[in-house]
């Protein structure tokens, strides 16, 4: 059994719509408008335990998933959704071991979780031209113990990715078709492109810049998640969702592309 520890971070849960991330430490309170937690009470404790506030309501303490990292970071950027992250990693197919270059680093919302999938043996090379982004970012990874797995560079990779070799090149830029040859050039044989865009008029440039390459399987989707309320006969989508985020363009680099006759 997994028990609380001090400096801990965990995962304080008082309903879907209210949860806190906060920090173990003696002597120490964490105030909500439902009272306050003493949270050197949580030390030795196991994850999942209820714990009361001061004023009797009930809270439930977690282990912070990697999706509760991802929207619990600190943001001067949006961050991407579960949904997207979620496809992102599959179609990457990427594992421990696996090397990928990230531009684009934001707040390092998909940084964490490319790095959760990449550990203990992988890396992920991550690039960001606002040094402001870099500084959020780096605190967000340090928390959530990844850092040993994220080389983080300050640098704009439409001028060129230094690495070579790599499974995969994600890129959450305003530019990714400037980009497309030199992922070509640092993804290894059969490696995954995959860009994030929120208009179509960058879908349109950089599938085009795809397609000039030998890149196969080029796809853009969208992923729409509705949640749905269950309850006794009224049983319904809900009525506020999130639509669209952005559009995934993927696809694999071959060594050459020979047209068929």
């Amino acid at each position: 059994m997994t028990l609380i520890a001090e400096g801990d971070e965990l995962l304080l849960y008082m309903d879907r719509k209210r949860t806190y991330k906060v920090k173990v430490e003696a002597g120490k309170q964490f105030h909500t408008h439902r009272g306050f937690i003493e949270m050197g009470d949580l030390v030795g404790q196991p994850y999942g335990i209820t714990v009361r506030s001061s004023l009797g309501v009930r809270f439930y303490a977690l282990k912070p998933l990697i999706r509760d990292r991802v929207m619990k970071t600190d943001r001067h950027t949006q961050v991407l959704y579960p949904k997207d992250i979620g496809y992102i990693l599959l179609q990457l197919g990427v594992s421990s071991g696996s090397r990928v270059v990230e531009a684009g680093t934001g707040s390092g919302a998909l940084t964490m979780a490319l790095a959760e999938a990449v550990r203990p043996e992988g890396k992920v090379y991550t690039y960001e031209i606002v040094e402001k982004h870099m500084r959020t970012a780096a605190g967000n990874i340090e928390r959530a113990g990844l850092m040993p797995y994220v080389e983080m560079k300050v640098g704009d990779v439409t001028q060129g990715i230094p690495e070579s070799d790599v499974d995969a090149v994600v890129l959450d830029m305003a530019t990714p078709w400037l980009v497309v040859g030199h992922a070509w050039d640092a993804l290894s044989g059969s490696g995954v492109f995959l860009s994030f865009s929120p208009t179509i008029e960058q879908v349109m440039k950089t599938v085009e810049a795809l397609r000039g390459r030998p890149f196969i399987e080029v796809e853009t989707v969208e992923l729409i998640l509705r949640r749905i309320t269950v309850a006794p006969d009224k049983t319904r989508p809900e009525t506020i969702m999130v639509g669209h985020s952005g559009y995934l363009t993927t696809a694999r680099k071959v060594v050459e592309l020979i047209e068929e006759d």
